[in-house]
């Protein structure tokens, strides 16, 4: 309402408002009071489409008529309104009245906008300049459709007379306002093309979400201000038009209107071609999905993601055993593991696929590796690169020096982030695990097919703990009545008041007497290499249960983890069945406490003994639990309960950079 007021005290008060001077942000301002959001139901659309058979054929006639032709319009098109269309004639000629009779300067016609908008206030912004557009073409197709048939029809002569008609079309007023009258049909046809994008871009935001396209976001915010100058710009062309009617010398200056005009067309079709990609893509992705979720093939599948609709017809896939480029065919009905990354990769991120393949090959798998190199744009240094990497895989390599079609898809919907991924495809193309990478560094050959259900049978098992040290050379053997205790740490004076303690334990009398048998490992006596792939292993296994629901093996990889950069951490296993993982400040104590449980221990057995006596010491520490997670390829939860207290963990964002010699890698 104040806006309103202060429109009012503007047009009031004499105040001169140059609409080619005001900001977008000036204009939105005082155009808003003007408009009231309403359900009004009307065809904008039919009316468009009438009042653009007006136009057509009056700009034709104007054309014509100053190129000297009197050529027949027959053959221009018509498009008919819906059934049941009512043309508001009423409010055209409200319009009209508005317009009409007015001196020319671009307060007047900035002050006659603002009347013709508080008009039509109910209506939408899209109809507001429809409405305008249809009460200026009722006027101008009468006037152009009065001067064919002056020298024959009595009727249209005597309608002409009343209407100037004979003032404009006598050949000394041609000639002598042929550039204004051109300048004003080229301007119409200009205001018309505005409009007409407008209605296309409502009707793209009627069939699309803008989660999809987004593009449609800032062209759908700029429509009031666009509506506005075509009004005026509207307003302005009736005034040139009387004018030139009367042959007054007062003119109407249409050329930085003219500008404008094409200005907002040009932003326009920008829009539309952002959108249009948009939409090709949200569609394209739609398609994708549809592909992935429903029975087809597999080559299918794949020439979409990487092609759609630009598929090569030479071999584009590089045999690594045969050296030789072969046709996608190879693919057809096999079950395919898609290792997807960067050129970036490492010799261990290959070497972790290299048993995979020697497997499947010594099986005769029916299962392939294609590798799937992610580049935004070539260049003859990547192309460089990637023969080299390309000559350590003996496994199938996409060789195509072009953009990825499905990249989007990989990113977003694959969750790809730098690191590789493996998606596990059927011969039918249903995608049978996202990625399962970390599936294969935790469990190697023994993951195979490296399914999802696999992986979920595998990640129940209670005997986690032995994936995690099957590359590390030690000496313990999994017995049912066995005990271990596996421990390590950052801090080498923990380490050895654990290893002091511990041993005591391990070799303490009662312990003996019950014949109780007690295996000690330190992971830190392993080289560095082995300590980091364990910890990889880890990261891993916790990538693959994150999004599990919570249960005991859940809890206590994600324990681990969190111990990963701490004093000192211990896992106490039965067998390969882990029974407690414990922070370095809790274990100690128990293990150091001995004397304390050693009853229990004698009754109830040392893991229940253990376990029982870690929960009281850890009841009486406060300790702050945080995980590190790489930036892994997959979807990282939004929440992640503390695998202690089972609160919701603080999210923090850190980043490292890791200096291996002449190679930095950024890790965020």
């Amino acid at each position: 309402m104040a806006s309103l007021v202060r429109s009012l005290l503007h047009i009031g008060s004499g105040n001169e408002h140059n609409p080619l001077t005001m900001s977008d942000e000036h204009i939105l301002e005082e155009i808003y009071s003007t408009h009231v959001h309403s359900d009004t139901k009307f065809d904008a659309q039919s009316l468009f489409n009438v009042a653009g058979n007006i136009r057509t054929r009056s700009t034709h006639v104007v054309e014509n008529i100053l190129q000297g032709h009197h050529g027949a319009l027959e053959h221009l098109d018509i498009i008919n309104p819906h059934a049941g269309f009512t043309s508001p004639l009423c409010t055209l000629k409200q319009i009209n009245s508005e317009m009409s009779c007015k001196a020319p300067g671009e307060e007047i016609a900035y002050k006659t906008t603002l009347s013709i908008l508080n008009k039509l206030s109910n209506y939408s912004w899209v109809a507001k300049g429809v409405l305008t557009l249809s009460a200026f073409a009722l006027e101008y197709g009468e006037f152009w459709f009065l001067s064919q048939y002056q020298s024959s029809e009595p009727l249209a002569k005597s309608l002409g007379t009343i209407k100037r008609v004979p003032q404009l079309t006598k050949p000394q007023a041609l000639k002598k306002h042929r550039s204004a009258i051109l300048e004003l049909n080229n301007l119409i046809k200009a205001v018309w093309q505005v409009i007409d994008i407008i209605i296309e871009l409502e009707r793209l935001n009627s069939h699309h979400d803008i989660k999809e396209v987004p593009a449609l976001a800032p062209a759908l915010e700029q429509f009031p201000v666009d509506v506005y100058w075509v009004i005026i710009t509207v307003v302005a062309i009736v005034t040139q038009f009387e004018c030139l009617t009367t042959d007054s010398d007062k003119r109407q200056d249409l050329s930085q209107f003219g500008q404008k005009i094409n200005i907002i067309i040009s932003k326009l079709r920008k829009h539309v071609s952002q959108i249009t990609i948009q939409i090709d893509e949200a569609e394209y992705n739609k398609l994708l999905k549809k592909l992935f979720q429903t029975p087809t093939e597999i080559m299918e599948v794949f020439k979409v993601l990487i092609f759609w609709k630009n598929i090569p017809k030479a071999p584009i896939i590089f045999d690594g055993s045969s050296k030789t480029l072969v046709h996608i065919e190879v693919l057809k009905k096999k079950d395919v593991f898609l290792f997807i990354s960067t050129l970036d990769i490492s010799q261990e991120d290959i070497s972790i696929l290299i048993p995979i393949y020697e497997h499947m090959k010594k099986t005769g798998s029916q299962h392939k590796i294609v590798w799937v190199p992610i580049v935004e744009e070539w260049n003859d240094r990547l192309k460089k690169k990637f023969d080299s990497l390309k000559s350590k895989m003996p496994w199938y390599v996409l060789h195509h020096f072009a953009p990825i079609k499905g990249i989007k898809y990989i990113k977003e919907e694959l969750h790809f982030k730098q690191k590789p991924l493996v998606v596990v495809l059927s011969p039918h193309g249903k995608i049978l695990h996202q990625n399962a990478f970390h599936m294969i560094q935790v469990w190697g050959v023994k993951g195979f097919p490296f399914s999802k259900s696999k992986e979920e049978s595998m990640t129940q098992e209670l005997m986690w703990v032995d994936s995690l040290l099957v590359d590390i050379d030690i000496k313990i053997k999994w017995k049912e009545e066995k005990s271990v205790i596996i421990y390590g740490g950052k801090d080498k004076e923990w380490i050895q008041q654990f290893t002091k303690y511990a041993g005591a334990l391990a070799n303490d009398a009662a312990i003996k007497q019950a014949k109780t048998s007690i295996d000690l490992f330190c992971l830190e006596s392993q080289q560095p290499n082995v300590v980091n792939n364990f910890w990889k292993k880890v990261e891993s296994l916790f990538v693959t249960k994150m999004h599990e629901k919570t249960n005991t093996v859940t809890q206590q990889v994600e324990k681990l983890l969190s111990y990963k950069n701490e004093t000192g951490w211990a896992i106490v296993t039965k067998g390969s069945i882990v029974t407690a993982v414990g922070h370095g400040t809790t274990v100690l104590k128990t293990v150091a406490e001995f004397d304390k449980w050693k009853d229990v221990f004698i009754n109830k057995g040392f893991e229940f003994a253990f376990r029982e006596h870690h929960h009281k010491v850890a009841s009486t520490f406060h300790l702050c639990s945080h995980l590190e997670i790489p930036n892994v390829a997959g979807k990282i939860p939004d929440f992640i309960e503390c695998p202690d207290c089972h609160r919701t963990m603080e999210v923090f964002i850190s980043y490292k950079c890791c200096h291996n010699g002449d190679k930095v890698n950024g890790e965020h």
